[in-house]
C-alpha cells in the first residue's frame, strides 16, 4: 500500500484549540482544590527535572486521580466541563478549512479522552480523531478501600497549605510517601493511568504516522507545553514542521517555528505553504515577515534564534488566563 500523501497535522487540545484545563478545573470543583493542584503540578516538575524514571510530564494527571475520587469527582462532571469548555479564537475556522482542503486532521493530547473527544466533536472532527489520557473512575472509586481514602485526606491536609517553589522538599517528600516509597497502596495507579504526554505522545504520533505510511518529515505537530515538548522535538529533528503556538519555554526550545497570537487562523496561510512547499517553503515565507509588537501574527522562525519568551508568555496569559501558568 503506498503511502497517503495527504498532508497530516497533529494538534494538542488544550492550548492551541482550547484555553481551558480540564484537569484543572476538575480540581476546583471542590474545595482547596485550586491550590493542591498547583501543589501536585509543582510535584510533576520536579520529578520530570529530576527524570524520574518511568515519569513523563503530564503525569499529573494520574497524581490527581486519587484527590478526585476522594472528592466524588465523576465521568459526569468531566462531560459537562466538556460542554462548558471554549475554543481558541479562530479554531472552528481553521479546522474547517484544513478538513475542506482534504488535511487530515487529529488531536494528540494529554487531557482525559472523553473530555477531548466531546471537544473535537464540537470542534466537527469524529471522535475516533482524537487521542487522550484513558481514564476509569468509576472503577477505581470501586476498588481503592476506605483506609487509603483515609489517607488521601491526610495527605490533603498535610500539602494543601505548602507553597510550590518555597516548600518544594516538603512537596517531594510527601508525595514520594505516597505514591512511590513506604505507603505504596496508590503505586499501582500510576501504573494502570498513564496520561498521553512526554513520550507516549511521540509514540502516539509515530503509531499515528505508521498508520497512514508516512514518515513524520511530512507531518505537521502544533503544541504548547511541556507535554508536548517530545513529540515538537522528533517532528523537528526529522524534518517535518514542529509548531510552538502561545507557548512556554519548554515547548519553544524543542519547535521548528513558533505563532504568539489570540486567534489561531493566524496559522492557516503557513499551513498553506507547507502542504503546497513544505519546510523550506515556509521558511523562506517566515524570515521574510516583518515582527510588529502586537496580539496577532507573531511568527519566529526558531531555529537558531533566542527564543521570544515574553511575546509568548504574554499572550498566552491573555488567551489562557490562570491556566497559562500551568504544564
Amino acid at each position: 500500500m503506498p503511502p497517503d500523501n495527504t498532508p497530516l497535522i497533529a494538534f494538542d487540545l488544550e492550548g492551541p484549540l482550547s484555553p481551558n484545563d480540564n484537569a484543572y478545573e476538575l480540581m476546583q470543583l471542590f474545595p482547596g482544590g485550586d491550590q493542591l493542584f498547583q501543589v501536585i503540578s509543582r510535584y510533576d516538575d520536579l520529578l520530570t527535572e529530576e527524570g524520574r524514571l518511568g515519569y513523563e510530564p503530564g503525569d499529573t494527571l494520574a497524581l490527581i486521580v486519587p484527590f478526585l475520587i476522594y472528592h466524588g469527582i465523576s465521568p459526569e462532571d468531566i462531560l459537562r466541563l466538556a460542554e462548558e469548555a471554549r475554543f481558541i479564537s479562530g479554531a472552528k475556522e481553521l479546522i474547517t478549512r484544513l478538513k475542506s482542503d482534504g488535511w487530515k486532521v487529529h488531536c494528540i493530547t494529554t487531557t482525559y479522552l472523553p473530555y477531548a473527544r466531546r471537544l473535537v466533536q464540537k470542534l466537527g472532527m469524529d471522535t475516533s480523531m482524537a487521542c487522550g489520557t484513558v481514564l476509569s473512575l468509576d472503577y477505581y472509586r470501586e476498588v481503592i478501600p476506605q483506609k487509603i481514602l483515609e489517607r488521601i485526606a491526610s495527605v490533603e491536609k498535610d500539602i494543601s497549605q505548602l507553597k510550590p517553589g518555597q516548600d518544594d522538599i516538603q512537596i517531594k517528600e510527601r508525595l514520594d510517601n505516597l505514591f512511590w516509597k513506604s505507603e505504596k497502596e496508590l503505586a499501582w495507579l500510576l501504573q494502570e493511568t498513564k496520561p498521553m504526554g512526554g513520550r507516549r505522545k511521540l509514540l502516539a504520533l509515530r503509531t499515528l504516522a505508521l498508520s497512514y505510511r508516512l514518515p513524520l518529515k511530512d507531518i505537521v505537530a502544533v503544541g504548547d507545553s511541556i507535554t508536548d515538548s517530545r513529540m515538537l522535538e522528533g517532528v523537528n529533528k526529522a524534518g517535518g514542521l514542529a509548531i510552538a503556538f502561545n507557548a512556554n519555554k519548554y515547548a519553544l526550545q524543542y519547535a521548528t517555528m513558533s505563532l504568539a497570537s489570540t486567534n489561531i487562523l493566524d496559522l492557516w496561510p503557513i499551513l498553506d505553504t507547507w502542504a503546497k512547499g513544505g519546510r523550506e517553503a515556509v521558511r523562506e515565507v517566515m524570515l521574510a515577515k516583518k515582527k510588529k509588537p502586537k496580539d496577532r501574527d507573531n511568527f519566529h522562525w526558531l531555529e537558531g534564534k533566542t527564543l521570544p519568551l515574553q511575546v509568548h508568555a504574554r499572550i498566552r496569559r491573555l488567551v489562557r488566563e490562570k491556566a497559562a501558568e500551568l504544564g
